[in-house]
């Protein structure tokens, strides 16, 4: 069983050996290992569970404790909840009638997506009814004059990019967990990626949205207008409330259209001033055909290459860019990513580099950098945070980090988003150490406040790092958010313990 003491954080994750998820070795229940007080909320009992199998039949209401397993935990194996029960609608008329009863009878509901989050927000804590969307997934239209996409929430990431592509479109969103991540889930979460400085936040492309509210109320937002000032932006409320304020049902996207040429740059440095300097006349040179910046340094890819075998094609550098391009002309697109670089050389911000265009090369330079996070599952203690920060603080981060540790861990590096100043800074040793942890944590908190910067860059807060939410706004700000969660859910059915400290 995972040990007590590594899931106290909101931060560090005991990422085990396993190249698969797998339920042979569960962590301890949340409520224990947190020590969580449960709310005040009725239990599961026998006419709710006849309510449901009325509704939607027993084939769609899972209560196989082997089946509900792999909705109680999360991916990383770091919570667990025990919810005695699993429902999953089809529709949004399911979705409202399962709330208004819930709520009605004070029943604690958890929806979930994918399960694909960091930060413990999809699975319940004590026994919450889990409203699994898996089942709403219906792509209802593309538009193509418009270049809007309408679906259901539990439409999987990579399926609705599949599906847009067929109409020459691309959703503006990519991340690593596609394959699985539902794009209710992408919304609830304000989920950022690796194009964001191309495409923007998700919620600057979410159209509209439909949403159940607590006591079953349909909330229709779905205005698939582009410029709509009729009031206030209401969709805006439950993009990244986590669940909180209402479930998700269907989404409205505006999807940009497909580049038919991509290329990607990898370059090594000597200095992050040079890193500063590259990127900046990355943003210049190559302008609107720029869709991703990746920051990674030397330790991080030592790190890669002693756990998942992955080689830096140019060699041992201090610091590597990942730099990609995105359009529409692959020989305007070319001559100006060599251009680029060969400017970069001559003027010695960068001391080597290759560029790639077949599209298997490009997956080969990508991979130096997504393959990353499953070395963490073979290293041991892995202390992992998300946060984002002014770029000139950035590298500062890493580098104070360092220092403040010294050698009382293996190795300390960060990688991330630098287009967007999204740093995941790492900690990583053999050896668990409760002080240390308690103290890195509170070390990184504090000097990512005094850099103006976010302790929740794109994870999420979930139930890891509710208890920042204080800290990370105004009093004024942080007062409003409770205010409005008592608007809409008063009797705080919708995924309790989240968010919220």
């Amino acid at each position: 069983m995972m040990s007590n003491k590594l899931l106290k954080s909101m931060v560090v994750f005991n990422v085990k050996n396993i190249s698969s998820r797998s339920f042979k070795n569960l962590p301890d229940f949340t409520k224990n290992t947190f020590n969580v007080e449960r709310g005040f909320y009725n239990y599961f009992q026998e006419p709710h569970l006849r309510f449901f199998q009325n509704l939607l039949g027993n084939e769609r209401v899972v209560t196989d404790l082997i089946d509900l397993e792999k909705h109680n935990v999360d991916w990383y194996l770091q919570f667990r909840g025990s919810s005695d029960v699993v429902l999953k609608p089809k529709t949004t008329e399911e979705v409202s009638k399962i709330l208004e009863f819930c709520n009605g009878n004070k029943l604690a509901v958890c929806p979930q997506g994918g399960n694909t989050g960091a930060s413990g927000g999809s699975v319940p804590v004590f026994d919450e009814i889990i409203i699994s969307m898996e089942m709403m997934n219906e792509i209802i239209n593309i538009d193509e004059d418009s270049g809007t996409v309408t679906c259901q929430s539990g439409v999987i990431l990579e399926s609705l990019d599949k599906a847009v592509a067929e109409k020459g479109f691309v959703v503006p969103l990519d991340l690593g967990a596609k394959g699985s991540c539902h794009i209710g889930g992408n919304v609830a979460t304000n989920a950022g990626g690796m194009r964001l400085i191309r495409y923007g936040n998700l919620h600057g492309n979410i159209l509209g949205l439909e949403v159940v509210k607590a006591n079953g109320e349909v909330l229709n937002l779905l205005k698939p207008m582009k410029k709509d000032n009729t009031g206030f932006h209401l969709k805006n409320l439950f993009i990244g409330s986590e669940g909180t304020l209402g479930i998700i049902t269907k989404v409205i996207l505006q999807c940009p259209p497909r580049p038919r040429s991509q290329h990607v740059a990898f370059l090594g440095l000597q200095k992050y001033d040079k890193v500063l300097k590259t990127f900046k006349k990355a943003r210049s040179d190559l302008g609107e055909i720029l869709s991703a910046v990746e920051v990674m340094d030397h330790a991080t890819i030592e790190f890669a290459h002693e756990y998942v075998q992955t080689v830096s094609p140019i060699g041992d550098y201090p610091f590597y860019l990942l730099i990609e391009t995105s359009g529409s002309s692959d020989e305007h697109d070319e001559h100006k990513v060599h251009a680029f670089v060969e400017s970069a050389l001559n003027q010695h911000f960068v001391l080597n580099g290759t560029v790639a265009s077949d599209h298997t090369k490009v997956r080969g330079l990508w991979e130096l950098r997504e393959k990353v996070p499953v070395g963490f599952k073979k290293c041991g203690w892995v202390g992992l945070f998300d946060v984002s920060l002014p770029i000139k603080h950035y590298y500062t981060m890493v580098d104070e980090t360092r220092s403040f540790l010294k050698n009382r861990v293996d190795s300390v590096f960060g990688f991330g988003h630098l287009g967007d100043g999204n740093l995941h800074l790492n900690a990583v040793s053999k050896k668990y150490d409760e002080t240390l942890k308690t103290s890195l944590e509170k070390f990184v908190a504090v000097k990512t406040t005094e850099f103006g910067g976010s302790v929740s860059a794109e994870h999420g807060v979930g139930f890891l790092k509710r208890r920042y939410l204080p800290m990370a706004n105004s009093p004024g700000a942080f007062h409003l958010m409770t205010d409005v969660k008592k608007l809409l859910d008063p009797n705080r059915i919708l995924n309790p313990y989240k968010i919220f400290p």
